[in-house]
């Protein structure tokens, strides 16, 4: 089946069986290896990237039900010019296995699209999906903080 997807701005056209998951599609058809396989039932948010701007679990979404524009780790900055939430994750050392890192940052991005001043119990609720096995949920709240406050300066 030819599926056509926009990822991180460029237009691609993909055989693959509609019920293939986004995920595979990213990482095996278009290369792009920066989205996770954690648990492969939308349970710990390391597979999360943006469909139309929204967060979504990309192990659970087949690429035929894909509704809009594709936004992967990879597009959301440059190693030259990161985004916002990024730079905040590097000035506050959050990664320590850094597995489960691009979903976090993901999410986070959605959050702040949405949010640009959340307070802690809104990043807590927003967060929560995301599973980070090392435990820098500390880390994490101080760089969205960092970041949001980034963003509202200019």
């Amino acid at each position: 089946m030819a599926i056509t997807l926009t990822v991180n701005g460029t237009l691609h056209r993909l055989d693959l069986p509609g019920e293939v998951p986004l995920l595979w599609a990213l990482r095996d058809a278009l290369g792009l290896t920066g989205t996770k396989f954690g648990c492969g039932i939308a349970a710990c948010g390391a597979c999360t990237v943006h469909v139309d701007g929204q967060a979504v679990r990309s192990c659970q979404l087949p690429v035929a039900d894909v509704w809009g524009p594709v936004t992967t780790i990879e597009g959301l900055g440059t190693p030259g010019a990161p985004a916002a939430i990024q730079q905040a994750w590097i000035d506050h050392q959050v990664a320590q296995c850094g597995y489960c890192q691009s979903g976090q940052i993901m999410q986070a991005a959605d959050l702040l699209a949405r949010s640009p001043d959340p307070s802690d119990a809104e990043i807590d609720a927003a967060m929560a999906g995301n599973l980070c096995r090392c435990g820098t949920y500390g880390r994490i709240r101080a760089a969205i903080r960092d970041a949001a406050g980034r963003m509202q300066e200019g």
